[in-house]
């Protein structure tokens, strides 16, 4: 009967034996898996960087291009004025640049659809970006603590 208690020792050191090398492989799975969202998500976050730098030069390009393009139906504004009233083929000008200025208004309301699209994909990128990074430091704050 002496030898029972010995035996049950080593039977339940077997058993956490086996049960420490179950919990290693977990976490080892865990962290593998963890690694490859934070390479997933460091990937993102490029892509996020880049998403909102373009949108940011079209932005620009695209203030520039408007500030263009008012300077020059300003001008065509100012012609326009300073010929009316010259006779019949004065009038057909008057017509063509009218057209212009209409076609030069329709491309600017549309590009400004275009603007309003980046603008909240940019705004739904940054959106993205700030919970990730909120989501990375709830994680390192709570390692920090663990």
């Amino acid at each position: 009967m002496d030898w029972i208690l010995p035996v049950a020792g080593l039977i339940a050191a077997l058993a956490f034996l086996v049960l420490v090398i179950g919990i290693v492989l977990v976490l080892v799975s865990v962290k593998k898996n963890l690694d490859y969202v934070a390479k997933t998500l460091d990937g993102i976050e490029g892509q996020v960087q880049g998403i909102t730098r373009e949108s940011t030069d079209l932005l620009h390009k695209a203030n520039r291009l408007t500030e263009d393009i008012q300077d020059k139906v300003d001008r065509l504004n100012s012609v326009v004025d300073g010929v009316k009233g010259i006779g019949d083929s004065i009038q057909d000008l008057d017509g063509s640049v009218d057209r212009v200025t209409n076609s030069i208004a329709h491309n600017i309301s549309q590009n400004e659809d275009k603007i309003s699209q980046v603008i909240q994909w940019s705004n739904v990128a940054m959106e993205i970006a700030d919970k990730w990074q909120y989501r990375k430091q709830q994680r390192e704050s709570a390692n920090y603590r663990g």
